[in-house]
């Protein structure tokens, strides 16, 4: 069996390393900052309990995003961020899209 080349580069880690830096940086950004990035952005759009849910979604981004950048369950730690990601893009730009135009 042919062994493969060690310069042979897989671009895997570096959506890896993208993906699990921003969700990081928004995390640190929600634990932070909690009156401008969590709890005050989440009660203003209307999530239930912004108090809990703002540092539970910041904790959520720091613990899976760290996890995808060190490799570590990074299909098991992709489902959180997917359901987070899923979630701001329904509740924030779904009202826009349906009030305005797709190119507003």
């Amino acid at each position: 069996m042919k062994k493969k080349p060690f310069y042979r580069f897989s671009g895997t880690i570096i959506i890896r390393l993208l993906v699990g830096i921003i969700f990081l940086l928004e995390g640190i950004q929600k634990i932070l900052f909690p009156a401008m990035n969590a709890v005050g952005r989440f009660a203003k759009i209307g999530i239930p309990y912004p108090y809990f849910f703002g540092p539970f979604v910041g904790f959520t981004e720091i613990i899976c995003s760290t996890l995808i950048i060190i490799g570590f369950y990074t299909r098991l730690a992709s489902v959180p961020l997917l359901i987070v990601i899923i979630t701001a893009i329904l509740i924030t730009k779904a009202p826009l899209f349906m009030e305005k135009s797709f190119w507003f």
